[in-house]
């Protein structure tokens, strides 16, 4: 991180984001979340691999019967209306 903008607080920062220009601002908005939200969150992750495992099996065991992947996307296709 540049060594400037280490010693600027929160407020400082969000200060001076508002001085940019709008398409900076936005820029720099999707920036942030991007890097935000493309950090995966290791529960979360854990979480859904469990699920999946859990489900696979339910489908292997017979438990749950599944549904073909030409009817899955004909399902979908019908729920975004293409």
């Amino acid at each position: 991180m540049h060594t400037a903008l280490m010693s600027l607080t929160l407020d400082q920062l969000v200060a001076e984001a508002r001085q940019l220009p709008r398409e900076q601002a936005v820029e720099l908005i999707d920036r942030l979340l991007a890097d935000t939200l493309t950090v995966p969150d290791a529960e979360v992750e854990a979480a859904w691999k469990s699920e999946t495992r859990r489900r696979i099996a339910e489908i292997d065991s017979g438990a749950e019967p599944g549904v073909a992947g030409e009817e899955a996307m004909a399902r979908l296709r019908r729920i975004v209306g293409r």
